[in-house]
């Protein structure tokens, strides 16, 4: 189990899409899990299509938890190194509510 900070509710399950810009937008697909090290405005629709969001920094009022909370979906963020702890394509679940990752 990995932890954060879990700043929008829901529990989900799907695969991890490790994003580091918005380049790897092309590879994102409807339903996948972001995880990256923070969202910025030019991620908002890769954000629409997923199922929830893990970042490496941020907290309550940042970019990541607003939008996610704005769209309706799981969020965790301060979770240290998750885009080198989580793998592209693995099946995970995570609670935007308790902050844990779990690998399914």
């Amino acid at each position: 189990m990995i932890k954060g900070m879990g700043v929008s509710q829901g529990r989900v399950t799907g695969k991890v899409k490790i994003v580091h810009s918005i380049k790897n937008s092309t590879d994102f697909t409807k339903g996948d899990i972001l995880v990256t090290r923070m969202t910025d405005p030019t991620m908002v629709p890769m954000m629409m299509k997923a199922a929830g969001i893990i970042c490496e920094i941020g907290g309550m009022t940042s970019h990541p938890s607003i939008v996610s909370r704005e769209l309706g979906i799981p969020c965790i963020v301060a979770v240290a190194d998750a885009m080198q702890l989580l793998k592209d394509g693995e099946t995970i679940s995570m609670d935007g509510e308790t902050g844990e990752i779990r690998d399914e």
